[in-house]
């Protein structure tokens, strides 16, 4: 017979009924019945064979219920067989004298007996407890043992605490102290100072008691009746010391201060001398005592005038002494172990001012460091100490600063360097419309010295040493003095820091990132030229700001700029006479070129033009300085006598500032 085929179930509930079949019918029915393991029940939603009336062979057809039906239905219970043994009897569990189990416990009787008395504690007669090992919270083995010796065993172990009679321990407390007995405290240190301070104002206040005061003035003695001139010529003789006394020194002071010239200065009074009467020391001859004219005289002389208040332009300022310190000391004789000290005794030294020391080291920069094109353009930049940037020559802008910032500090001066973006070498102005770029403050380097009168001035070492030609990409060794003098303001226009902090302009405000790369012309800015400075001309004066001029715009045009500062005096801060400005245009359509002289009034220079007659889009517009007419010297040349000479004569200029026409 095949091995009957285990029940495949699907849910819990189909095991579940399963199983409490097989248990209600494990013990019914036949004996073979009950031997053999009754049949699996069908499976779920299918009903047996025997149940629909068909053969087991027969198709089945299977119907699907929806997921929300109930358990699949039980199959009917069968009918209990008579032959079944009989059921076994229920146990009665209310009925206990039935039921059996093990016999009661015996009670148990109650104990009235009591305890045994605990015979009397005796008095312990040792006098030291021998440390154990087990220690109770009143006693220290430590304290125990730090407290015995071999000559104090039969005593207490201490004396805060003893042993009573019934072997308690007994804790004394010491005796009560009168806080009248101890002894001072000595004096704190505050004390001992006041008390200092106390004695030393009480010694003033007693030498200024005892200090004898000034004797009455007495009469000027009458001059001698006869006064030979041998004894009016004879120097006053210095009185000789003794042993008790020293020289006295007296000075006669207030010639040009004294209320009333006719009388003399008061005299200290003069020291007693307990000697002898021979070494007193003679009278002093009235017949030398200066007279009213004299006194008069000596005042005017001792007082001189106050000194005009220098002028505190640092553009007009004459900085010729520091500039000529600056050129004595080339870095080729610099010593070799501290060139940087040296140079801060050498260049400052000489000068009390701050503004002084300022300008010498910022000279000396100009003739003895050149810009490192060859690191720049190669990219190759490294960084030096300040002792090589000076023995080596060559420095970019972070060398620069950082070296006159190294000589500065040596001197006494308080300088820092500043970080941050600079329109120089390579900057491209925005165009007209264009939006500024994201702020990147970096890429340059200057510096910012504190000097007199504590204000802070900006410097750019760097750019007043010389520029990088565009053409060949060299160093051109050329003197910019508008890099130290320059305003707050002004340096601001092409210097932009990282930190807000430190532009210190003269206004006290901040200018965004935007301000700074826009500017004040709205796109491209007028170019000027190395010249433009050094004839002491203001370039943010120049107008117009923007490079480009519309032609066809039919307005009149004004070129106009002024001086950088109005004491500024070509003779005295510029480099001779005054030069003469022109303006070159090329006139209707680009057809005829004209050179014309720009009027000024000593601070202002200004032309007028109308815009058709600049010339033709494409064209420049430029302002030239005349350098040199008929072989000599342009300087000092007046408008007039250019326009008589003109055409007639060959003439040379240079650059000052240039515009494109559009």
């Amino acid at each position: 017979m095949a091995d009957t085929e285990e029940p495949q179930f699907n849910t819990l509930a189909e095991r579940i009924a399963a199983l409490n079949k097989q248990k209600n019918f494990s013990s019914v029915g036949t004996p073979e019945a009950a031997r053999k393991k009754p049949p699996p029940p069908p499976p779920p939603g299918r009903p047996s064979a025997e149940a629909q009336g068909r053969s087991l062979t027969a198709p089945v057809v299977t119907i699907t219920s929806s997921a929300h039906e109930a358990a699949p239905r039980m199959p009917p219970r069968p009918k209990p067989n008579v032959d079944a043994p009989p059921p076994l009897p229920r146990r009665n569990t209310q009925n206990a004298a039935d039921a059996s189990g093990p016999p009661p416990l015996p009670s148990r009787t109650a104990s009235f007996q009591a305890s045994p008395a605990l015979p009397p504690r005796r008095t312990s007669t040792i006098t030291v407890p021998k440390p154990s090992g087990r220690r109770n919270s009143a006693s220290s083995e430590a304290s125990m043992q730090s407290t015995m010796s071999s000559l104090s065993l039969t005593k207490t172990i201490s004396s805060t605490t003893s042993n009573g009679s019934n072997g308690t321990i007994v804790h004394k407390l010491p005796p009560v102290t009168d806080m009248a007995d101890l002894p001072p405290l000595p004096p704190t240190r505050r004390e001992l100072e006041a008390k200092a301070k106390e004695e030393a104002a009480a010694r003033q206040a007693a030498a200024k008691e005892a200090r004898p005061g000034l004797p009455p003035r007495q009469p000027s003695r009458p001059a001698r009746p006869q006064a030979s001139a041998s004894t009016e010529s004879i120097p006053r003789p210095t009185p000789r010391p003794t042993q008790k006394s020293a020289p006295v020194t007296v000075q006669i002071r207030g010639f040009g201060s004294a209320t009333q010239p006719d009388q003399p200065p008061r005299m200290p009074p003069r020291p007693k001398i307990a000697a002898a009467a021979d070494d007193a020391p003679p009278p002093v001859p009235m017949a030398s005592r200066p007279s009213v004219s004299q006194i008069q005289a000596m005042s005017s002389r001792a007082s001189p005038a106050p000194p005009a208040v220098t002028n505190d332009c640092w553009v007009c300022r004459d900085w010729s002494g520091p500039d000529d310190v600056a050129a004595q000391y080339p870095r080729e004789g610099l010593p070799r172990n501290d060139p940087v000290g040296y140079l801060a005794r050498a260049l400052c030294d000489p000068f009390p001012s701050y503004n002084d020391k300022a300008r010498a080291i910022f000279t000396w920069f100009h003739h003895n460091i050149a810009y490192d094109t060859k690191a720049f353009f190669s990219g190759n930049i490294r960084g030096q100490t300040p002792e090589n940037t000076i023995l080596y020559g060559a420095a970019v802008c972070q060398g620069y600063a950082e070296t006159y910032k190294a000589i500065a500090n040596k001197a006494g001066l308080e300088c820092i360097v500043v970080g941050g973006h600079g329109k120089g070498y390579g900057y491209t102005a925005l165009k007209k419309g264009e939006r500024p770029p994201p702020a990147d403050p970096s890429g340059h380097a200057w510096n910012a010295v504190r000097v007199d009168g504590g204000v802070w001035r900006l410097l750019d070492a760097c750019w007043g040493a010389g520029h990088i030609c565009g053409n060949n990409n060299l160093f051109k060794k050329e003197f910019s003095p508008v890099q130290f003098t320059n305003s707050g303001h002004r340096f601001g226009n092409s210097h932009f820091p990282s930190d807000g902090r430190h532009q210190f302009r003269e206004d006290g405000r901040t200018i965004t990132w935007d301000e700074y790369i826009i500017g004040r012309s709205q796109g491209p800015p007028v170019e000027v030229f190395g010249n433009c400075g050094q004839e002491g001309i203001a370039e943010d004066s120049i107008e117009p700001a923007s490079k480009e001029i519309s032609v066809y715009s039919g307005e009149t045009v004004r070129f106009q700029f002024s001086k950088i500062c109005e004491h500024w005096k070509s003779e005295k801060n510029g480099r001779g006479k005054p030069p003469l400005f022109l303006l070159q245009f090329h006139g209707v359509d680009g057809r005829k070129d004209d050179i014309i002289p720009i009027e000024t009034d000593g601070y202002w220079h200004w032309a007028d033009v109308n815009a058709r007659d600049l010339g033709a889009p494409g064209q420049s517009v430029m302002v030239l300085q005349l350098t040199s007419m008929d072989g000599q010297d342009a300087r000092g040349v007046t408008a007039q006598q250019f326009l008589s000479k003109k055409g007639k004569v060959g003439m040379a200029w240079a650059y000052v500032a240039k515009w494109e026409l559009v």
